[in-house]
């Protein structure tokens, strides 16, 4: 690839002109990378909730021209000034939000936010020169949230860009770059279930899913999967999943379900719908004096949380988490180990796969509520 560097590259792109119409295939300009830059030869990526709330663009700002697409995997082609830590043919997963190493946050065990590379849905440029890495004639196309994986060549700053180890199928943990390390992060990093514990997730997706996964590797006894599709519950049992609560199917709310099945409440909850009422639920349908209940799903803009303080008081804990609490550089390498060493399954998230030309069947997959995940295969 060394062949490229410093020169513009022509790929092609899934472009998206303008909201919620379906992508187009255009010979798109990738620029190269300018300082702290790395750009990427994407070979494979997926498609994620965000990607299609952000292109339908109700009730935010619309920013087109786009590349969307933040689940992806691929290799380094080049890299700006100034990067160090990755060289050209280095395995890669380019992540949605990043890790600068120097701000308060990165250097904060507790925390993942960093204060440069936070996402950014509203951004359509790079930080280094406020200026898009993608044309066509000559006019910008907009980046999406750092990243732009629906091409088969990105730019990416360095702090958003985790090295892997080069063994990993990367059409396998590219998934890790998004839903499924936020799930799973969400359990393992910050419920924390302990062994023979009970765990209630709300919400089945792949997102919810993942939490179950990260119930089932610490070693819960009951995982309760709550979700208004029973269609979920079948596939949720490859991920763990115990027993299944819908709400439409109890005349009394969910968490007074949940607490005359546990004898109390379950010790952990994690919230992956983003519906507020779902989060009240899985707060208060954790036990008194040690439940956790952890809220992963983003709320609408006007939502207010509300639940009467003795529920604090009786020493239950709320908690929220972004991006399942992971560092991207520091702590993606151990989670690609994790599925390495066969602790981690990530084969089941994986439902359907199409080629990049067929790349808008994804979007319809996921618009009908179909499987999992759409692997899609770059140079297709």
């Amino acid at each position: 690839m060394a062949g490229t560097a410093g020169q513009v590259i022509r790929c092609k792109a899934a472009v998206s002109w303008e909201a919620g119409k379906p992508l187009v295939m255009e010979e798109v300009e990738v620029a190269p990378p300018q300082a702290m830059e790395v750009r990427i030869k994407i070979l494979f990526t997926s498609l994620c909730h965000t990607d299609v709330y952000f292109w339908e663009a109700k009730g935010q700002t619309p920013v087109f021209p786009r590349i969307f697409g933040h689940e992806a995997s691929g290799i380094v082609e080049s890299v700006g000034e100034g990067v160090t830590e990755l060289q050209p043919g280095d395995h890669v997963l380019p992540v949605f939000t990043g890790e600068c190493k120097e701000c308060p946050h990165c250097k904060s065990e507790e925390s993942n936010m960093c204060d440069l590379l936070r996402i950014n849905t509203d951004r359509g440029v790079m930080l280094n020169d406020n200026k898009s890495r993608f044309s066509i004639n000559g006019k910008p196309i907009y980046h999406f949230v750092g990243t732009s994986t629906f091409s088969e060549y990105t730019v990416v700053h360095v702090g958003c860009v985790a090295k892997i180890n080069p063994a990993a199928p990367l059409d396998k943990v590219c998934v890790l770059s998004c839903g499924i390390s936020t799930g799973l992060g969400a359990t393992l990093n910050v419920a924390k279930p302990k062994k023979g514990q009970s765990v209630a997730i709300f919400g089945l997706g792949a997102v919810g899913l993942a939490a179950a996964e990260g119930a089932r590797m610490s070693g819960a006894s009951r995982i309760i999967g709550i979700d208004l599709n029973p269609n979920r519950f079948d596939e949720a049992k490859k991920f763990g999943v115990t027993e299944f609560v819908n709400p439409k199917d109890h005349s009394k709310p969910v968490q007074e379900v949940i607490a005359e099945m546990t004898n109390g409440g379950v010790d952990r909850s994690v919230e992956c719908t983003g519906n507020i009422n779902a989060m009240i639920s899985a707060f208060e349908c954790v036990h008194d004096g040690w439940g956790v209940a952890v809220l992963v799903g983003v709320p609408n803009k006007d939502d207010a949380f509300k639940t009467h303080p003795m529920n604090l008081l009786n020493e239950r804990t709320l908690k929220g988490t972004f991006f399942g609490n992971f560092k991207p550089r520091t702590d993606l390498p151990s989670v690609v180990e994790k599925y390495m060493n066969k602790e981690l399954e990530l084969e089941k998230f994986i439902t359907h796969e199409v080629p990049f030309s067929e790349i808008n069947k994804a979007f319809d997959y996921m618009l009908q509520g179909a499987g999992l995940r759409c692997l899609i295969r770059m140079g297709e």
